[in-house]
C-alpha cells in the first residue's frame, strides 16, 4: 500500500513545474498578431497603396495609309439612321412570332400575328348586317315596282274618270315614299361596306409586318404576351415585337472638340478603324457637321458615312476616325511604325519619355521612344506593344501618385 502511495506522489506536478518556460504566453502571441495586422492595414491603406481611379487606352497600330495627312482624330460610335422598334397599332395578344435575332427580313414580311378572334367576329357581324340591309333593299325594290304599276293604272283610270284625284295623289306619294326608302337603304349599304372595310383593316392590323428591309437585332415578345403601342402599367405588356436595323444606313457619329472643329469640312475624306478590328482601315467621308454645340461637353457632333459596306460593321461599335487633309498639296510619304497612344498618356521624367502601363491592376512606369504625331495621338516607336493599356489624362498630381506597383482601378 505504501509503495502505491509513493508511486502516485512521484506522478504529481509541483507548483514550480506548472509555470513552465515551454513557450511565450498566449497574450504575447495575440499582441504580436494584432501588431502585424495593424501594420499590414496601414501599409495597404496608406496614400501610396490605395487603388487610384484612372482612365486607360490601348496602344494601337498607326493608320499607315493616312498617317501622313491626318489633321485630327476623334472617337465615336457606329449608328443606324434607319432603325425601328416594330409594334402593333392597338393592344392585343401575340399568337405567333415568325422572327429571331439576326435574321434578314424584307419589306412587308410577316413578323408576328395577334389574336384576331374579335376582328373575325366583327367582320361576320358587319357582313350579316350588310346582308340584312340588302334584303330590305330588294324588298323595297319589289314594293316600288308594285307601287309604280298601281300608279300607272290609277293614271289610266283617272283619264277615264274612273279614279279620283285623291287616288291619283295617294299612289303617286306611295311611289315617292318607296323611292326615298330605296335611296336610304342604298346609303345604309354604302355605310355597311365602309364599316366592313374598317373591320377588315383591323383584321389586317393583327398581322405585324416589317416596315423596311433590315436585320432583326432584338426580339421583344413571345406568343401569349400582350403587346401595346403605348407603355402599360404592371410591366407585363410589351411595347414592341422586335427591333429592325437597315444595315445600309449605318454611319459614324463622333463628338469633335469645338476648338478643332475648324479642321473638319463637309465631304472631307476620313479613315475609320473599328475598336474590334484595329488593323482594318475603312474609307469614309464627312456627311455633315451638326450646326449646334454641346455646351456641357464643348463638342460638336459630326456625321460620317462609310464608303464600303461590310457585315463586320455593327450598330453601337466603337470606332476611331482620322480626318484627312484633302488639300491639293503634295502628301508626305512618311510611314509611321510602332504604335499610337493618346497624346495625354505620354510625359517626360528625368529627360526621358515615359508612359504608365497597366497590367491587370498594377502600374508599370516604362521608358519609351517617341516618334511623330498622327492627329492628336503620339507615335511610340519602341517600348510599347499593340494592345497594352496606358494611363491617359496625365496631370502633375496623377503623375506624382503613380509608381511601379501602384494599384489602380480603370474606368
Amino acid at each position: 500500500m505504501n509503495d502505491k502511495k509513493a508511486l502516485l506522489s512521484e506522478l504529481s506536478i509541483d507548483d514550480e513545474q506548472r509555470s513552465t518556460d515551454n513557450g511565450p504566453p498566449r497574450y504575447v502571441i495575440a499582441g504580436i498578431s494584432a501588431l502585424v495586422l495593424a501594420v499590414a492595414t496601414w501599409f495597404w491603406l496608406s496614400p501610396g497603396h490605395e487603388p487610384l481611379a484612372v482612365n486607360v487606352a490601348s496602344a494601337r497600330l498607326p493608320n499607315t495609309a493616312s498617317s501622313s495627312n491626318a489633321v485630327l482624330e476623334a472617337s465615336g460610335y457606329v449608328t443606324a439612321r434607319l432603325q425601328a422598334t416594330v409594334s402593333s397599332k392597338y393592344t392585343g395578344q401575340v399568337t405567333k412570332v415568325f422572327i429571331e435575332e439576326g435574321i434578314l427580313v424584307e419589306k412587308d414580311q410577316l413578323l408576328a400575328k395577334l389574336d384576331d378572334t374579335t376582328q373575325l367576329a366583327q367582320i361576320a357581324l358587319s357582313k350579316a348586317q350588310l346582308g340584312a340591309t340588302a334584303s330590305r333593299l330588294n324588298e323595297v325594290k319589289v314594293n316600288l315596282q308594285e307601287a309604280e304599276l298601281t300608279y300607272n293604272r290609277t293614271i289610266e283610270l283617272a283619264g277615264k274618270n274612273l279614279a279620283s284625284q285623291s287616288d291619283l295623289d295617294s299612289t303617286r306619294l306611295a311611289v315617292s315614299a318607296l323611292k326615298a326608302r330605296l335611296a336610304s337603304l342604298g346609303s345604309e349599304i354604302e355605310v355597311g361596306d365602309k364599316s366592313l372595310a374598317i373591320q377588315q383593316q383591323y383584321l389586317s392590323d393583327t398581322e405585324i409586318r416589317a416596315p423596311f428591309a433590315g436585320v432583326v437585332i432584338a426580339k421583344a415578345a413571345q406568343p401569349g404576351e400582350m403587346i401595346s403601342p403605348v407603355s402599360a402599367g404592371g410591366g407585363f405588356t410589351r411595347t414592341g415585337i422586335c427591333t429592325i436595323v437597315d444595315m445600309a444606313s449605318l454611319e459614324i457619329e463622333v463628338d469633335v472638340n469645338e476648338s478643332y472643329i475648324n479642321r473638319v469640312t463637309s465631304g472631307q475624306p476620313v479613315t475609320a478603324v473599328l475598336d474590334s478590328y484595329e488593323d482594318w482601315q475603312i474609307p469614309a467621308k464627312v456627311i455633315t457637321i451638326i450646326p449646334t454645340a454641346d455646351r456641357n461637353k464643348a463638342t460638336v457632333r459630326v456625321r460620317i458615312a462609310f464608303l464600303e459596306s461590310d457585315t463586320r460593321i455593327l450598330p453601337d461599335m466603337g470606332v476611331k476616325v482620322s480626318f484627312l487633309d484633302d488639300s491639293p498639296k503634295q502628301a508626305s510619304t512618311k510611314i509611321l511604325v510602332g504604335v499610337l497612344v493618346p497624346g495625354n498618356s505620354v510625359t517626360s521624367l528625368n529627360n526621358e519619355s515615359v508612359v504608365f502601363v497597366v497590367d491587370g491592376d498594377i502600374v508599370e512606369r516604362r521608358v519609351v521612344r517617341v516618334g511623330g504625331r498622327q492627329g492628336s495621338a503620339r507615335n511610340i516607336t519602341a517600348g510599347l506593344a499593340v494592345g497594352e493599356k496606358v494611363i491617359t489624362d496625365l496631370s502633375e498630381a496623377l503623375i506624382a501618385s503613380l509608381d511601379n506597383g501602384q494599384r489602380v482601378i480603370t474606368n
